[in-house]
């Protein structure tokens, strides 16, 4: 009884020290995340894959590249939207130019776009009927 109750408490504090990772979809295109996001509000992803290596070796970290897409607006269209994509990765090689100093940390970057389910990607006219 002792060792099971043991397990059990110690699978429960993995899980919870896990519990980021396992609510992020695995995708190798940002392309789902966007389309969940239109659907359900926000998404929550991670890149894996080339693409993932690919950013990895550029940025020197290892970490997980999560990506972060929330509903800003609707538009005009039926299943067109405003988004905003936050791509971050901890372990972010950061060369500072001026003190001749690499720091690594979490860093995170933003950006906004109009997107359809259908994968379109409406003008700015289009977007505001």
């Amino acid at each position: 009884m002792i060792r099971s109750s043991f397990a059990a408490i110690a699978l429960l504090a993995l899980t919870a020290s896990n519990v980021d990772a396992v609510d992020r979809q695995a995708v190798t295109t940002v392309r789902p995340l966007l389309v969940t996001a239109i659907d359900q509000g926000e998404a929550r992803g991670v890149l894996v894959g080339q693409a993932a290596q690919t950013i990895a070796q550029a940025f020197k970290s290892t970490a997980p590249i999560e990506i972060d897409v929330k509903t800003v607006q609707a538009l005009g269209e039926p299943g067109c939207k405003r988004l905003a994509v936050t791509t971050s990765q901890d372990g972010v090689l950061d060369f500072n130019r001026e003190q001749r100093e690499t720091q690594s940390g979490r860093k995170a970057f933003t950006y906004q776009l109009n997107y359809c389910c259908d994968g379109r990607t409406p003008q700015t006219n289009e977007a505001s009927r």
